[in-house]
């Protein structure tokens, strides 16, 4: 088993859990034995690994992934066990790299979409080619929730901001779900207010607020209890730029920013985190720029 996995490693960077590998191998044991001897492993050919790899990734992988992943989306926690099952059916598992395009404007709204890993950014161009950052989906979170509605395209474009996993889940498909639990229905209404809401008040923030307030509003949320005194650790899964880009800024404002913040005894700055050292006093600091 374990020279399988060092084989299947080796042809894929993306490394799977053992428990993955080990599901595999006892559910598909004898399709795998009859395609090849795992005696003689090292006598396969490169194209039958490649094939089994492939077989491997579109059907348990994607099982096992679509699986925990939806569950942990806000838009299907409480359907019933067997539903999630049916819909894990009809979800692929697609993998983008950095710069890597999810849908474009215009595209036909046949799917939406809920990230694994990774970050996704939801942007539009204007004629003069500056890009608007309307939102960024980060894991546990689904895109494009009005595409299940009579939506025929997107209205924006997605694109990879790192190495991310997508599931893609059919409109049809999820809509015959959603018929037969109106009680589903309704938190995937609220589901996607949310996101519209969201972006909303990114756009009014990034046309009223300068950018103290924005950045300074955008840790605050971050904060679980925006009251307390406590410290506040904020990873930052995304580059300075794509940070900034949120914002509706660029990266040098933004570290001009962040510095005086950090000198007014606000913030730490580090390399992955920002630690807020009293959610408490953002708020002061952000009723202060209001006045």
């Amino acid at each position: 088993m374990h020279t399988f996995i060092r084989y299947l490693d080796a042809l894929t960077s993306e490394k799977l859990p053992l428990q993955i590998y080990r599901k595999v191998l006892a559910i598909d044991k004898i399709r795998f034995v009859r395609e090849a001897s795992l005696a003689s492993l090292s006598m396969i050919k490169r194209e039958t690994l490649l094939k089994m790899l492939n077989t491997f990734n579109n059907l348990t992988y994607k099982r096992a992934t679509a699986a925990i992943n939806l569950k942990k989306c806000e838009a299907f926690a409480g359907l019933p066990q067997e539903d999630l099952q049916k819909i894990v059916e009809f979800t692929a598992v697609k993998f983008l790299e950095k710069g890597e395009c999810l849908f474009r404007e215009g595209d036909k709204a046949n799917n939406f979409y809920v990230v694994g890993k990774g970050a996704i950014s939801l942007f539009r161009t204007h004629v003069s080619g500056k890009e608007r950052v309307l939102h960024i989906y980060r894991a546990g979170e689904s895109i494009t929730l009005a595409s299940l509605w009579p939506c025929k395209e997107y209205s924006a474009d997605a694109q990879a901001l790192e190495s991310t996993q997508v599931l893609l889940v059919q409109k049809h498909e999820m809509l015959e779900i959603l018929k037969r639990h109106p009680e589903q229905l309704f938190r995937f209404f609220s589901s996607m207010c949310n996101d519209c809401r969201t972006i909303l008040e990114m756009i009014e923030d990034a046309a009223t607020q300068d950018v103290e307030t924005r950045l300074l509003n955008w840790l605050l949320k971050q904060c679980p209890n925006q009251d307390a005194n406590d410290r506040v650790i904020v990873p930052l899964g995304m580059t300075k730029r794509n940070w900034a880009a949120e914002l509706g800024t660029i990266s040098e404002t933004l570290s001009r920013t962040l510095g005086k913040f950090r000198k007014e005894g606000l913030i730490e700055v580090n390399r992955r985190t920002i630690t807020v050292l009293s959610p408490a006093r953002l708020t002061t600091r952000i009723n202060s720029n209001s006045e």
